[in-house]
């Protein structure tokens, strides 16, 4: 039942148009702006998108690749599991 309502929200992003997710998304980007915790930007920006590869292009749309770069070397630290889910969301291969 918990793991259901860790994913609720999932299936009515599922029929959200392209370009409903783009703007909640970006409205994620202005919450991270003013204080959201990067984590919760990339898994609910994963979540609205579908994926972690739509999601990173997304993100890409509303921060530089610099800002991204930025943001992985300043909130991932030491951390190798934040440093991948960060990579993986905000420097993807291809952007």
């Amino acid at each position: 039942m918990l793991n259901q309502l860790n994913n609720i929200g999932d299936d009515v992003y599922q029929t959200w148009s392209y370009e409903q997710r783009h703007e909640e998304i970006g409205k994620l980007v202005e919450g991270f702006k003013n204080g959201l915790p990067v984590q919760i930007l990339c898994h609910l920006s994963t979540s609205v998108a579908g994926s972690t590869a739509e999601a990173a292009d997304h993100l890409c749309a509303f921060l530089s690749r610099r800002e991204r770069k930025a943001i992985v070397n300043r909130e991932a630290g030491a951390n190798k599991m934040l440093r991948e889910l960060l990579e993986a969301t905000l420097l993807p291969a291809k952007n």
